[in-house]
């Protein structure tokens, strides 16, 4: 199973779940973004990679609006180099409008992951000879006021389904690029790694995540991952 077909089954499952109040709207970017997602995989995916880094869910001003984990429109456009045609989600909230490439917002998230990608590996070939990115659940949780909800704090009884989906494709994901380590982005897609790949022959890690919501990553995000990848015994 191929990743195109890893993320076809997990659209299957996920099309079948509901969430409920306080989450009003719910995007999935591999539907209306499908087209862009698709050319990240063509150009940068492939196997083995030494190491697969991964994100929690979609931020509102970055794969919600390009289909790439952690895409920030600039670092999508010019230095990924992929632009393509984006829809829109079938119900959009007000104050979170999908604009594709034409957002004028920038995910600093994306921003300081994407920035330090090319600061390390100058091209985007030279990185991802090693690296992959990706994100662990593909949905992105509005409430009424706009504010995101994150997937670990649904329900249990919507959760769980979440998870087993997600934990699913994670699985094949990996069993398909066979990396030596994946690195959660953050806590939550580090425990979740944990959890879904036992049986695996792979290290699993995690590195601060570059949200501007967290303090560490506001003092020197670069010099901290670095760090941590070489504590993990991954050079750069």
């Amino acid at each position: 199973m191929n990743l195109a077909e890893i993320t076809d089954t997990l659209l299957k499952k996920l099309n079948k779940l509901r969430f409920g109040p306080p989450v009003t709207h719910v995007y999935n970017p591999l539907e209306y973004a499908r087209k862009a997602y698709d050319s990240y995989l063509q150009r940068y995916a492939g196997s083995p990679r030494e190491v697969v880094l991964l994100g929690m869910n979609p931020g509102p001003w970055g794969m919600a609006q390009t289909g790439v984990p952690f895409g920030e429109v600039q670092a999508v456009r010019e230095w990924l180099r992929i632009r393509a045609p984006i829809d829109v989600p079938a119900a959009m909230h007000p104050k979170r409008a999908v604009e594709g490439f034409n957002c004028r917002r920038s995910e600093i998230s994306g921003r300081r992951l994407w920035g330090w990608a090319r600061k390390t590996f100058q091209t985007p070939d030279r990185f991802f000879t090693r690296f992959f990115v990706a994100n662990y659940c593909p949905l992105l949780f509005l409430e009424t006021s706009g504010r995101n909800r994150t997937p670990d704090t649904l329900p249990s009884d919507e959760l769980k389904p979440l998870l087993g989906a997600c934990d699913r494709a994670l699985y094949q994901t990996v069993e398909w690029m066979r990396p030596c380590h994946v690195v959660g982005i953050g806590e939550f897609a580090a425990r979740r790694a944990r959890a879904a790949l036992t049986g695996l022959d792979v290290s699993v890690g995690r590195i601060t995540h570059p949200s501007p919501a967290n303090p560490k990553a506001n003092r020197g995000w670069e010099k901290l991952v670095e760090k941590e990848f070489a504590d993990m015994g991954i050079g750069l």
